[in-house]
């Protein structure tokens, strides 16, 4: 029915905090690893349309506009075909269940105006191979079962299903008003399982609506742009594994950072820098289970004190596992063409110093804005305190992850002070035992690092790296970390190199890349959705409310049909990376945040 990848952007996402599908425009499922986050795909057409597999449906509507919305305050997704000769709908949406062995998608499909004939076509494949497969009649649909592996499909149908070269499909009509009914279960299944009824598909809609809507209503957040924040925040929620406490990064792999190009990660893990920054912006909404259970994911984190890295992998699987071991798919054609595909990720073991800033400026927020910290937690925190006023001057790969060696970084020093900052004023607003005097030495040490071996006189401006005169966007965590006054004058003028090298009207770039020795790779990239959104809320904090709001909605209208984003934007504005990202997101809800209630302030009017 395909003859064409769609665009990134083109997607809508479903989850059940376990796993997530990824919905095309034209009604297909495209991507689905299962049953976790970071299991082997069974639907991956948009990295290989032969060897990923797709679920299909749609209805005989030439030439019909496709329209995608979510159900207002759910993460339930309508796909809607308009045509004057009929108009059809495509409800997606994966039941939230205690069964770990086993994760469900459902897919009503509804003639809502006219008599309507579609076809559907179930054709999954298994694991990075793939596996071949057999495929078995049932009673109501069809059972996928690999030849290797525990993984299995089931497909169960409200219509009659045929199967042939391994697929099973449906041609049939719909009258108009009438439904018919699609239920996937991948995992341990069974030949028997859920059938499609309206009755149990009826119970399953409300039953997750219910869910979403009662998990939104806690939000304390009523500002401006309530609908894009909280929209981010449901994505945020997607993107966490309930049975661990963690998250992930994004949900899908090696969907690439510049097309044609080598830039194709897998962002399927928990990086604790994301992790952290993610529940930043989450308690900035009032809401605070997801950190305790992430909390309780880095105290049950194995660690070996005497690992080159330090005390943390920058990433872990979701389970806490370290093995993230990066491989290349050598037989798959990328998304356009986009090669190597990637599974796993290298970046495991590299050194990142900026994650301990991160983790503890999150575990500080947690202790003020939800529940006190336990003793045993400070006692873990304060042996990674230790280790970082140990190695703090050590050069690394940094926030970017870059490929072209270690080197000192400025978003790794700024971090690393926010990781002692931060456990210092833990340590004094609960009194619990600490080196206060060694500590805050070090503290201080790394804040004069920064303003005397960063800071260019030249450009008046803090740079990458010692020596350099290029600017790089993490400095922009320098206010957003409380680092520096947002009015302070060497901030003021290095916003102004950052603008000047960096901006593209509203959007910005994470460095200039001149050669394989800026990070690795001679080749472009696209700029960078959350240094955009870090850029106008240092605008905000800088007090240029105006030009912080214009700049920020700018971004915003960058976003797909949802307010769905990826991790970058290219030269035409399309969405370039692993999709939907949490790194945008979270920036996202931070800029919000922090403009309107500076814009309420100051008198400004919703």
């Amino acid at each position: 029915m395909r003859d064409a990848q769609p665009p990134i952007e083109d997607h809508g996402i479903i989850g059940d905090l376990r796993t997530v599908a990824l919905v095309a425009l034209d009604g297909a499922i495209d991507f689905m690893c299962a049953p976790r986050f970071d299991s082997p795909p069974v639907f991956a057409a948009l990295l290989d349309r032969t060897k990923g597999g797709i679920f299909e449906i749609a209805p005989e509507l030439n030439g019909a506009r496709r329209k995608q919305l979510y159900l207002p305050e759910t993460n339930i997704l309508l796909t809607r075909f308009l045509s004057p000769h009929g108009v059809a709908e495509i409800s997606d949406f994966m039941p939230l269940g205690d069964d770990e062995r086993v994760r469900c998608v459902v897919r009503r499909v509804k003639a809502v105006r006219g008599n309507l004939r579609f076809r559907a076509r179930c054709a999954p494949r298994f694991g990075y191979g793939p596996t071949a497969h057999r495929v078995e009649a049932t009673h109501d649909g069809a059972l996928f079962t690999p030849e290797s592996g525990d993984v299995r499909l089931r497909l169960s149908a409200s219509v009659p299903v045929e199967i042939a070269d391994g697929e099973a499909t449906a041609d049939f009509t719909l009258e108009h008003g009438r439904s018919a009914y699609f239920v996937v279960d991948v995992g341990e299944v069974t030949i028997e399982g859920r059938r499609a009824t309206a009755r149990g598909v009826t119970r399953s809609f409300k039953e997750t609506a219910n869910f979403w809507r009662e998990w939104i209503g806690r939000s304390s957040y009523t500002g401006r742009w309530r609908d894009e924040v909280h929209r981010s925040a449901l994505v945020l929620k997607l993107l966490v594994s309930q049975p661990h406490g963690s998250l992930v990064a994004a949900p899908t792999f090696s969907l690439p950072e510049n097309i044609g190009g080598t830039r194709n990660w897998d962002y399927r893990y928990t990086w604790i820098r994301d992790a952290a920054f993610t529940l930043y912006a989450l308690i900035r909404l009032g809401m605070t289970d997801e950190t305790a259970a992430f909390m309780r994911w880095i105290e049950e984190l194995p660690h070996d004190p005497d690992s080159p890295v330090g005390p943390l992998q920058p990433l872990y699987r979701i389970d806490g596992k370290s093995d993230v071991r990066e491989e290349e798919l050598a037989e798959w054609e990328g998304y356009e063409g986009s090669r190597p595909v990637r599974i796993g990720n290298g970046a495991a073991t590299q050194c990142q110093m900026d994650i301990y800033g991160a983790l503890l400026d999150s575990v500080y927020l947690y202790d003020k804005y939800g529940q006190p910290i336990s003793y045993d937690f400070w006692n873990r925190l304060s042996g990674l305190v230790d280790w970082v006023c140990a190695h703090w001057r050590q050069p690394d790969h940094g926030i970017w992850e870059v490929r072209s060696g270690l080197k000192p970084l400025i978003g790794s020093r700024v971090m690393c002070w926010v990781a002692v900052d931060r456990a210092l004023r833990l340590a004094q607003k609960r009194s619990f035992p600490a080196p206060l005097a060694r500590w805050t030495e070090e503290r201080d040490a790394m804040y004069r690092s920064v303003f005397e071996e960063f800071w260019d006189p030249q450009r008046r401006a803090f740079v990458q790296t010692p020596g350099s005169r290029e600017v790089d966007a993490s400095a922009l965590l320098m206010p957003l970390m409380r680092f520096i006054s947002p009015t302070d004058p060497r901030w003021v003028s290095t916003m102004k190199a950052i603008a000047a090298d960096l901006v593209e009207d509203s959007l910005v770039r994470r460095y200039v890349v001149h050669d394989a020795e800026t990070d690795g790779f001679d080749e472009g990239e696209g700029t960078f959705t959350i240094c955009s959104f870090w850029y106008a809320e240092c605008l905000s904090r800088g007090g240029d409310l105006q030009q912080a709001r214009l700049l920020f909605e700018k971004t915003l209208g960058y976003g797909n049909h949802l307010g769905l984003f990826a991790e970058e934007l290219g030269p035409s504005g399309e969405h370039l990376g692993n999709f939907p990202q949490a790194f945008t997101h979270l920036a996202l809800i931070s800029a919000a945040y922090d403009i309107d209630r500076r814009l309420s302030g100051a008198g400004w009017k919703a």
